[in-house]
C-alpha cells in the first residue's frame, strides 16, 4: 500500500496541520515549528526513514526548487522602497553585525564553534539561509550541525515574536501619546510611505528596459523557463567568482526584474511558488530523520545560547545606531528583529499592534505609517538579503 502517492500526501499533511496552526493563532506558533515537531516524532516513531525521498520531492527541493526561490526573491524587492527607508537599512545591517560579532566571539566560550557557524546565518534568516547551511553541514559530514540549523530556523521566532511585540507596543504608545496632544500630526509623506509600503508587496507597473510579452504567449511555463534561464546564470557565476551561487541568484533576480526579463513577484505569477516552497522545506524536513533524542538534548543548551547572546548583541548596536540617527531604540530593535521570522510575520505582527493600540482608523493609519514601511523594509533587508549573503560565506568555512 505504501509508494510515492502516499508518502507525498503524508508530506503534505504535515505540512498543512503546521499552516493551520499558524493560522488559528495568528503566527505566534509558527508553522515550521508545528511540522518540525509532527515530522521528528513521526521519524522515532512511525514514519519511515525515508519518506521524503519516496514522496520524490527530493532532490527538486534541494536543488532548481531552492534557486528557483532565490531568483523569486529578488524579483519581489522594491529598490524604491529600499532607498527610502535607507535608515531602516542602517539600523538592520548595524543589528546584523552586532548579532553576528556578539556570538562569533562569545558563543565558543558555550558551545561548538562548528554549531555557531551553522546556525547563525539561520538565526539571522529564514528558509533559504537554514537551507544553505543544512546542505554545506550535510556535505562536510556534520549531522549533528546540520540539524542544528533546521532547529535554529524552527524555533528562533519564539524568541522575536514576545520581543518584536513589545517594542512596538511600547513605540506606538508613545507616538500616540504626542499624536492625541496635537504634538505630530500624519503628513502626506507619511500617507505616501504606507502607499508605497503596500506596493512593495504587490503588483509593481513600472516601465521596465525589454518589451513585454503579450499576455496569450506569457504562459506558466514562459515565466518557468525564465526563472531557470536566470539560476543557471547565477549558477555560472558561482563557479566562475567563487562566491556562492544563492548570493547571484538573488542578485541576478533583482537586476533581470528590474530590466523586465522577469515578472515581478515572479512564482506567483507562474502559479508555482506553493511547490517550490512546499518541497524546499521537506528538504529542510528530511535532516531531521538523523535526529535522535539524544542529539536534540545536546543542542538544546547551544540552542538557547546562541539566541540569547545573538539577541543581546543585535539589542546593544540597535541602540547606539539609534541614537547615531535619531530614532527611536524600541522601532530601531524591532526592525533588526524581523531577522528572527520575516515576511509575513513582521506585517502580521505590526498590524496587529496597529489595531490593540488604536480606537480610531484615524490613529490606526497614523500608527501604520510610523511602523508599517519600515517594519517591512527591515524583513527584506534581514531575511531576504542579509541572511543569503550570510548563508553564502558562512557556508565557506565549514
Amino acid at each position: 500500500m505504501y509508494n510515492f502517492a502516499l508518502a507525498f500526501t503524508i508530506c503534505a499533511i504535515f505540512y498543512i496541520a503546521g499552516e493551520w496552526v499558524d493560522k488559528l493563532t495568528h503566527a505566534w506558533v509558527p508553522s515550521v515549528f508545528v511540522t518540525a515537531i509532527l515530522m521528528l516524532l513521526g521519524y522515532w516513531f512511525i514514519l519511515p526513514y525515508n519518506l521524503i525521498t519516496d514522496s520524490v520531492l527530493l532532490p527538486f527541493g534541494a536543488t532548481l526548487g531552492l534557486f528557483l526561490l532565490l531568483v523569486h526573491m529578488g524579483t519581489v524587492l522594491s529598490l524604491k522602497q529600499l532607498m527610502m527607508q535607507w535608515r531602516t537599512i542602517v539600523i538592520c545591517l548595524a543589528g546584523l553585525i552586532g548579532m553576528c560579532t556578539a556570538c562569533w566571539f562569545l558563543c565558543p566560550l558555550f558551545m561548538d564553534r562548528t554549531l555557531m557557524i551553522t546556525g547563525l546565518p539561520a538565526l539571522t534568516g529564514g528558509i533559504v539561509a537554514a537551507t544553505i547551511m543544512q546542505q554545506a553541514a550535510a556535505k562536510a559530514g556534520l549531522v549533528t550541525a546540520a540539524v542544528f540549523a533546521i532547529t535554529i530556523y524552527c524555533v528562533q521566532g519564539f524568541a522575536g515574536y514576545p520581543l518584536t511585540a513589545v517594542c512596538l507596543k511600547t513605540y506606538g504608545k508613545q507616538q500616540l501619546k504626542l499624536f492625541r496632544a496635537g504634538k505630530i500630526t500624519m503628513s502626506e509623506a507619511d500617507k505616501h510611505a504606507v502607499e508605497n509600503a503596500n506596493a512593495a508587496v504587490g503588483v509593481s507597473h513600472a516601465k521596465t528596459i525589454l518589451p513585454q510579452l503579450p499576455a496569450q504567449f506569457d504562459t506558466t511555463v514562459v515565466k518557468l523557463g525564465k526563472l531557470g534561464f536566470v539560476a543557471w546564470l547565477a549558477t555560472l557565476a558561482g563557479s566562475a567568482t567563487g562566491i556562492s551561487g544563492a548570493i547571484w541568484a538573488l542578485v541576478f533576480g533583482v537586476v533581470f526584474c528590474t530590466i523586465g526579463f522577469l515578472d515581478r513577484d515572479a512564482l506567483n505569477k507562474a502559479n508555482s511558488y506553493g511547490i517550490c516552497m512546499f518541497a524546499l522545506m521537506m528538504f529542510i524536513f528530511d535532516g531531521l530523520k538523523d535526529c535522535t533524542q539524544e542529539m536534540l538534548l545536546s543542542i538544546i543548551g547551544p540552542m538557547f545560547v546562541l539566541i540569547i547572546i545573538g539577541v543581546i548583541g543585535m539589542a546593544i548596536i540597535a541602540f547606539i545606531a539609534a541614537r547615531v540617527l535619531h530614532i527611536s531604540f524600541y522601532l530601531a530593535f524591532a526592525n533588526g528583529l524581523t531577522a528572527l521570522y520575516g515576511f509575513p510575520p513582521n506585517i502580521i505582527i505590526t498590524e496587529s499592534t496597529c489595531d490593540s493600540l488604536a480606537t480610531s482608523p484615524e490613529e490606526k493609519e497614523f500608527l501604520m505609517s510610523r511602523m508599517f514601511p519600515s517594519m517591512l523594509v527591515g524583513g527584506f533587508v534581514t531575511v531576504t538579503i542579509t541572511s543569503v549573503v550570510l548563508a553564502g560565506t558562512f557556508a565557506s568555512f565549514l
